[in-house]
């Protein structure tokens, strides 16, 4: 064997030993110790549609922040100019504006002073001395309202990354994304409700006077305004407060108390009168820990205070001995008890009938700190383990069945050679498999099926080379010449195919989200790893069968001999059919766009969950239990043979609600011997679901945009639109189809969609190369249209071939793969088809009439 042969060989064999100790620990955790110490210890990274989680995409209220920044230095101010003699009265403003009305023009000058001693952040924005009370109207500072506005988002993400660490998470990822939003994903979250609302608890902590000296019965007066109609029985805090504006102290808000009984555990709300003023904020909480005490041994928050706090928390108690103090949390009070004595050593404790998890979780979020405005949840992807397990079966299964079928058909059509395309194959999975776990890429559910339709697009490659040896041995060559021949003749084919898909993969993962980034992370690699072991590790076979004196034969199966079909005559016939295609196409995008087609909640906000009963469930018992429960806008399926619900909410709200928490409810009352459980959710907001279509077209026209430059460079412009432009029917004619189908539109569809753009491309490269080497054999003897006639049914074999594996492939994922990948795989099935289709019937005849049917001089 040559030196430089066996050098090759010990390439290949140390990456493929390299690959399988990187994958081992992935399908098997309990390796020896020395294997993860000196080998690989970590896994594939598994996404949370396989291990189970929670996915959120929160977006922080960065007005709101200005607000209480606002809010905070008014109350400060005031406080300040209280001590110092001068009483000003706060009037009603503008948002984001301060209003005080002073006693007289000298407390005026002093104001000014005070300001810019103590408070550089405030401005004055004008000033009113024609009133018997003067008046001066102030705001935040530019440079302060930008700083907030900068750094709420980044101090909020902190926040909550403190918190979420606290909550015990393994490997939570928290990143910022565009200017106002924060994703959070928390793989194997065992309580999801509890994890949401630590995240979202906005932590204001405040403690204020109960107001018991007013002689108000505040009770009273919100029962009488209900009656009169004044005020609606589920009224929020600040409409009460509207509506009881006349009746109360000017100084004073009605809050409502929570309390919990022990014995019952029923929760009562009161509502109780406190002053304005906050005597103490959260920002003074040191620390806080759970601890069990109290008549009932119930858990509590002891509170240890910073060295302000304690002062200030001591100077409170001391002047408030018998006055009630409320501990308020986000505008509830959460315990008011009488001060009995001077508190000193900076401790205070919360109670309020707390259970264990939540005195743990308002611990947490106090140590973490308040955020600095609310976070509103946006989109909220909640998937259990089982769900998951069960997609990583089906998706392993219907993996294992089209590896199987292709595998098969393979030996059987190129018998020897179909053997080395199989040993290539595996070869693929296990390098893939080994680069997404050597760079911690995350394998979600697209991500398998990239990888299943990696395993049919791998075949291409090995099918154009062994198409290439039978034409080579089809002019009298010799088997060795043949192979020679194949591999050098294909090389510039393969690689352009690729070339085009990899554009495509590239806008995917530059403008895609989630999902649509892990599937082209997944196709990425796939496709780079296809051609190292399509052009090296195959090849590497034969030059060793031939270093040895073993020319294997080229004797392979042919499903079609010589054909000679006038494809270019079919094209008026063609055109015309496309454009109908083309044009419902068209149709369904703007349905599409203008929300009238079948959309997912991905895509039209809302709400989509997946319940899993003990037994079977009568589907119109429960379409008549959400009825009653007055939920409305619903769309009902059923699993057969599984017991899973999918129950499909589609709402234009930019936040997320208790939508899925109702319907639960719905179930368990209505049925309660089925055990209806959770297995997956989406809320997605409408302000994700319009990033999400924006993004989708984004990617799709650089994609475009990409393949014309490219295919320009490597060709001519003309062939660099007409491949744009058969890539572009072939979307729109499977977008229309499904919009017929009344399929729902959702970003798996889209991922389906730009994949199959790149599979397209690769058809329709494949065929432009062989046009262009025809051009420079033929000019002049043969006309263009004979030429293109020529270059299709040449390639003729290899496209049924490459269509045929690939839908092998897509065929097992649709009938094996479930629930979650079957329209999935019936979008690319019909995509294989149609891509087909436009690469024989559409992309050359563009080519032809651009041209205008001269044959164009191509390098």
């Amino acid at each position: 064997m040559p030196k430089a042969l066996r050098w090759k060989f010990a390439l290949l064999v140390l990456l493929t030993l390299a690959s399988v100790a990187i994958v081992l620990p992935s399908f098997y955790p309990d390796l020896p110790g020395w294997w993860k110490k000196y080998l690989y210890s970590q896994g594939l990274k598994l996404g949370l549609d396989l291990q189970g989680g929670m996915h959120l995409v929160l977006k922080v209220d960065i007005d709101q922040a200005v607000k209480n920044a606002t809010e905070a230095a008014a109350r400060d101010l005031k406080d300040v100019l209280a001590r110092k003699g001068i009483t000003v009265v706060r009037l009603e403003s503008e948002p984001g504006k301060i209003v005080f009305s002073l006693p007289n023009k000298k407390a005026l000058a002093r104001l000014k002073e005070i300001l810019k001693e103590d408070f550089p952040d405030l401005q004055i924005v004008r000033i009113d001395e024609t009133k018997a009370f003067p008046q001066v109207v102030l705001k935040l500072s530019e440079e302060r309202e930008k700083f907030i506005r900068e750094n709420s988002v980044a101090q909020s993400l902190e926040i909550i990354r403190n918190r979420i660490d606290q909550f015990g998470v393994a490997e939570p990822v928290i990143v910022r994304q565009g200017e106002d939003m924060i994703v959070v994903q928390l793989p194997g979250v065992k309580d999801p409700e509890r994890a949401l609302k630590l995240i979202g608890q906005t932590a204001q902590l405040e403690f204020k006077l109960v107001d018991d000296e007013a002689g108000v019965d505040v009770a009273r007066l919100i029962r009488q305004a209900i009656e009169e109609g004044r005020l609606k029985p589920d009224a929020s805090r600040k409409e009460v407060n509207r509506a009881l504006r006349g009746y109360i102290p000017a100084d004073d808000e009605v809050y409502f108390l929570v309390e919990r009984d022990p014995r019952t555990g029923r929760t009562t709300k009161t509502p109780i009168l406190l002053k304005k003023k906050t005597l103490m904020t959260g920002d003074m909480v040191k620390t806080a820990h759970v601890r069990i005490g109290g008549p009932y041994n119930e858990p509590y928050v002891a509170l240890e205070l910073t060295d302000r706090g304690a002062r200030v928390f001591e100077r409170i108690t001391e002047e408030n001995v018998g006055k009630r103090l409320a501990i308020v949390l986000d505008d509830v009070v959460r315990s008011a008890p009488v001060i009995r004595e001077k508190i000193t050593g900076g401790h205070a404790q919360i109670t309020g009938s707390f259970t264990h998890e939540e005195a743990s979780d308002l611990a947490i979020v106090l140590r973490a700190g308040a955020l600095p405005a609310p976070v509103k949840v946006i989109e909220n992807i909640t998937v259990g383990p089982s769900l998951g397990a069960d997609s990583i079966r089906k998706g392993l299964t219907s993996g294992l069945i089209g590896a199987a079928l292709v595998i098969v058909f393979m030996v059987i059509y190129y018998r020897f050679s179909g053997l080395v395309a199989d040993v290539a194959l595996f070869l693929n999975i296990i390098f893939l498999l080994a680069v997404l776990s050597l760079f911690r890429a995350t394998l979600t559910l697209p991500g398998i099926a990239g990888i299943i339709l990696t395993m049919g697009m791998g075949v291409d490659s090995n099918v154009l080379i062994f198409e290439r040896m039978r034409e080579e041995m089809a002019l009298g060559k010799p088997p060795r010449a043949a192979i020679y021949g194949g591999y050098d003749k294909a090389f510039w084919t393969i690689v352009d195919a690729h070339v085009t898909t990899l554009i495509t993969a590239l806008a995917l993962f530059l403008f895609g989200t989630g999902p649509i980034k892990g599937f082209a992370v997944t196709l990425s690699a796939g496709i780079v790893i296809n051609l190292f072991t399509a052009i090296f590790g195959t090849r590497l076979v034969y030059d060793w069968l031939i270093s040895r004196g073993r020319t294997p034969n080229i004797n392979f199966l042919q499903i079609v001999k010589n054909p000679k079909i006038d494809f270019m005559g079919f094209r008026k016939l063609a055109f015309g059919l496309s454009g109908l295609l083309v044009a419902l196409g068209i149709l369904a995008f703007v349905q599409i766009s203008l929300g009238r087609a079948n959309l997912g909640v991905d895509f039209a906000g809302g709400t989509m969950a997946y319940y899993r009963s003990e037994k079977a469930f009568d589907l119109e018992a429960v379409r008549k239990a959400l009825d009653k429960a007055g939920i409305s806008g619903y769309q009902l399926q059923q699993v057969k043979g599984e017991n899973l619900l999918i129950i499909k909410v589609k709402r234009q709200e930019e936040t997320v609600g208790d939508l899925e928490a109702q319907i639960r409810e719905v179930l368990n009352q209505n049925f309660p011997d089925h055990h209806f459980r959770l297995e997956s959710k989406s809320e997605i907001g409408s302000a994700i679901s319009q990033e999400l279509k924006r993004k989708a077209i984004i990617a799709i026209s650089i994609s475009l945009v990409g393949i014309i430059l490219y295919l320009a460079f490597r060709f001519d412009v003309s062939f660099g639109v007409a491949a744009a432009a058969a890539t572009f029917h072939d979307v729109l004619t499977v977008l229309g189809i499904l919009y017929l189908l009344n399929r729902e539109i959702s970003l798996l569809i889209v991922t389906a969609l730009l994949t199959l753009a790149g599979y397209s491309l690769t058809d329709t490269v494949v065929v432009f190369d062989r046009i262009r080497e025809n051009i420079r054999q033929h000019r002049g003897r043969l006309s263009f249209k004979q030429i293109i006639n020529k270059s299709v049914n040449e390639m003729l074999a290899r496209t049924i071939i490459t269509s045929l594996t690939t839908l092998l492939v897509l065929i097992s994922l649709f009938v094996f793969g479930g629930i979650v990948l079957k329209d999935f795989a019936l979008t690319l099935i019909l995509g294989v088809i149609v891509g087909t289709y436009s690469s024989v019937f559409v992309a050359s005849p563009i080519v032809y009439l651009w041209r205008r049917g001269e044959t164009p001089k191509l390098g």
